[in-house]
Parts: C-alpha cells; structure tokens; sequence
C-alpha cells in the first residue's frame, strides 16, 4: 500500500474512532512504531491531525475537545475548586512541605494553590504575595502575624483575581523565593499553558521567584492549551497525583524537573 492510500485509512480510521493511542494505530494497521509515527508526522505537517502526549486526533476533533476543555477551565474559582478537590486537597498539602520559616512566597490565583492555605498554620514567619482575592481572604482567617501583600489592577471575576499593567508592575519589581502555581495544560514541549488570554501576571510572577512550584492534578498532563504562561527551563518541582503515567514520569524527570508524587 502506497503512504497516501495508508495515509487516508489513518484518518477515515481516526474519523470512526476519535483520539487513539499511537499504540493501537501500530498494531491496528500492522505498522512499525517508525512507520507509524512518520505517517503521523506527514499528517500533522498537512494541519489534518494534533499528536499530544501517546496519542493522535483529527484536528476538528482537537478544536472540540479544546472548546469543552476551556469551558471547564474558565468556570468560576467555586466552581474549579470542586474538581479533583481530594486530589487537590493532597497536592496542597504536600506542597507546604517545601514551605521554611522566613520564606518569601507567590501563590498564583488558582484552585489548587487554594488548597494548600489550610496547612499554612504551623508557620509563623512568611512574607506572602497574591493576585488572587480569595487566596488573600484565606490566609487572613488564619489569623498570622505573615507579610501579607495582594497586587492591584483590574480586577476578573471568574478567578476573582487582579490581572493588567498595575498586576503586573507589581510582579516586574519583585524577587521572592518559591512561587507555587497551577496550570491547565502541562506539555514536555513547552511547558505550562493556559486559556486565560490575561495569563501576562503568571509570566511575570514566575521571572519574579527563584523557584517555581506547578500544583497540577494529572489530568492536567499531555494537555496543551494556547498560551504559554512558563517555560520548562523554570519550572524547578512539580507536585502532582499517582494517576500520572510512569512514562510522563520519566520523561519529566529527564528535564532535571523534581516529581513529587501523592
């Protein structure tokens, strides 16, 4: 079978069956994994599929399951936080471990940063920055004598956080020591991405700290979403759920990345 006809049997077979591991498409058409993945590559050239992390979709398929993924992800902060919450309860939890006395901290607006306040009540001694309204609101009903810092601008309702330049200039003029963050997608390719087009505040926030903490659950793995909020190069730990695959694993170890496991 000449590469054009295999080609067309990929996609009516993608087609049929919606996004499919590169796996099944090997032992389905009886291919090499090389082949395989040469076929694959053709087609992404030709902008008629999306490979992501193990797997391969027709890129119409790709812009609905992205529409259904960025509704998800721009529900209101209430909203997110019931997602995953026990995942993210555990996550929160293990993230204050990397938390020392005298630290200077960033917490990102974000569901799953939210979750680790509650264990902040064994530190005394912390200076605190956000643009979340609501991570601000729950570190004060801890009732700690903290540093405690919330950036200005405009304010954005569904994160109920501060975005725009005076955010932003806020972040520009700072150095802290550990800014712990979410995400919506996490590709090995590019790092942290996100649908929130007023994402230019994460950037900056993680510039602004010497390390950079990503609170992810795992279902946030091999998503890749428009905008690029960070970079591997920056990234320094990554806590995130034991439904992580083992090769995600290792491919994010290899970055020189610390996983922390929970």
């Amino acid at each position: 079978m000449k590469p054009y006809e295999r080609r067309q049997q990929i996609l009516t077979y993608l087609a049929s069956n919606g996004r499919t591991d590169v796996d099944v498409l090997s032992d389905y058409f009886q291919l090499t994994g090389a082949t395989i993945r040469k076929d694959l590559t053709a087609l992404e050239n030709q902008g008629k599929v999306l490979r992501t992390y193990g797997s391969v979709v027709l890129v119409s398929e790709e812009h609905v399951e992205n529409k259904q993924a960025e509704d998800r992800d721009d529900k209101p902060l209430v909203q997110k936080t019931e997602i995953n919450l026990v995942k993210k309860q555990l996550i929160g939890k293990k993230a204050v471990s990397l938390i020392n006395e005298g630290d200077s901290i960033i917490f990102d607006a974000g569901s799953t940063v939210l979750q680790l306040i509650p264990h902040l009540t064994h530190l005394t001694n912390l200076s605190i920055m956000t643009n979340c309204l609501t991570i601000f609101r729950e570190i004060v009903k801890l009732n700690k004598s903290y540093n405690l810092l919330i950036s200005g601008g405009s304010y954005r309702e569904k994160s109920e956080s501060f975005h725009g330049y005076f955010a932003e200039l806020a972040f520009k003029s700072s150095t802290f020591d550990t800014l712990f963050i979410g995400t919506d997608g996490f590709d090995l390719d590019v790092g942290l991405t996100t649908f929130n087009e007023v994402y230019k505040v994460s950037s900056l926030m993680c510039d602004a700290a010497k390390k950079v903490v990503v609170l992810a659950d795992s279902s946030k793995f091999g998503r890749k979403s428009p905008n690029i909020v960070c970079g591997l190069d920056k990234i320094h730990t990554i806590i995130t759920d034991s439904n992580l695959p083992e090769e995600m694993r290792e491919q994010i170890r290899a970055k020189n990345i610390e996983l922390l496991i929970v």
